[in-house]
């Protein structure tokens, strides 16, 4: 048996280097991510956007505390409840933004004994928890504007359209700070999706304000909340559907899994391919795992390296590991409803 393992981590650490041992042969390629123009969906390896975004997370989560504070002071100081809960739920967007940027770190940290493919799945549990929050929020702000139907409240104060004003300008820059990566990395998108939703929720403050102050119509401030979160629920079910997919080892999106199988099995000497294994293991990383039947030639280094330079350029698989069989007979995993 020979397996082929190719670990893409983009640092540029030259060829590729050989290890042989006991008839197991693995191939470690670094820096080979350069130079094509082929996308993948949020998985593909090919994404041309920075390797992380921590002057991004930095500069979004000052911002944001120091919106907080300066919320709180002024709702404490003019006495406002609603200017207080607002202070409240930006600091959950810190929350947020800080949960987002520590799964970001985590996946760069090299694999250990206990985690052998490191901490890259934290990526997409950050994923999922946005996307839950974000959900969570939105149905908040539902359930506020039906009850505003049958019990009008006061339109939003020249305060706190002031506040939401600042917000849609702080909010939009730190969504904008993400926007290069949310379609490389759900994890980004997720950071992305949460402030660009904040920065929505403010647009619908200040305008339902202005409409209800020229035309006295209260009606318009639960409509506009409403609409707003038909907005949010439809941007952030693609990150909640995803997110879950891959917390549950579903193949990423933009991964054809009939065109790698045909890939595979039309490789020089290959009969069959079978026990085929495609997950994401961090929002940006794919890892792959089947056993090729090739009778006649075995594997050799050469073959190796093909199939991994194939899975990586073609298809975005950056982590492949490939069992090369002479007879499926002989396999205890050649059966499809075996896992």
């Amino acid at each position: 048996m020979s397996h082929s393992h190719d670990h893409d981590h983009d640092h540029g650490h030259g060829p590729h280097a050989h290890h042989e041992h006991g008839g197991h042969t693995h191939h470690n390629g670094h820096g080979h991510d350069h130079g094509h123009g082929h996308s993948h969906g949020l998985l593909g390896g090919h994404s041309h956007a920075p390797a992380h975004y921590d002057r991004a997370f930095a500069i979004g989560t000052a911002l944001n505390i120091g919106f907080v504070i300066v919320e709180a002071i002024y709702g404490i100081t003019a006495n406002s409840v609603a200017l207080l809960a607002d202070a409240g739920h930006n600091l959950s967007d810190v929350l947020g933004l800080l949960l987002a940027w520590g799964a970001s770190w985590l996946a760069r940290r090299r694999p250990t004994p206990s985690h052998t493919y490191g901490y890259g799945t934290s990526s997409i549990l950050a994923a999922l928890a946005n996307a839950m929050v974000l959900l969570i929020a939105v149905g908040a702000i539902a359930v506020e504007a039906i009850g505003r139907f049958f019990d009008p409240q006061p339109v939003a104060g020249t305060a706190v359209m002031v506040v939401a004003a600042i917000g849609i300008v702080i909010n939009g820059i730190t969504a904008w700070l993400f926007m290069g990566g949310k379609d490389s990395d759900l994890n980004i998108k997720g950071a992305y999706l949460h402030m660009a939703a904040d920065a929505a929720v403010s647009v619908g403050v200040v305008i339902a304000a202005l409409i209800i102050t020229w035309t006295g119509w209260q009606w318009i401030d639960p409509v506009a909340s409403l609409l707003i979160v038909a907005v949010i629920v439809l941007g952030t079910w693609g990150l909640l559907k995803e997110s879950t997919n891959l917390a549950l080892s579903a193949i990423p999106t933009g991964i054809d899994r009939d065109a790698v199988e045909n890939y595979l099995a039309h490789l020089p000497g290959v009969t069959a391919v079978h026990d085929l294994h495609i997950w994401g293991i961090s929002t940006t990383d794919t890892a792959l795992t089947a056993h090729l039947v090739r009778p006649a030639a075995g594997a050799d280094d050469g073959f190796l390296k093909q199939i991994a330079c194939g899975l990586r350029d073609h298809y975005g698989i950056g982590h492949a590991t490939i069992q090369i069989e002479h007879d499926a007979a002989d396999c205890e995993l050649a059966p499809a409803e075996v896992v």
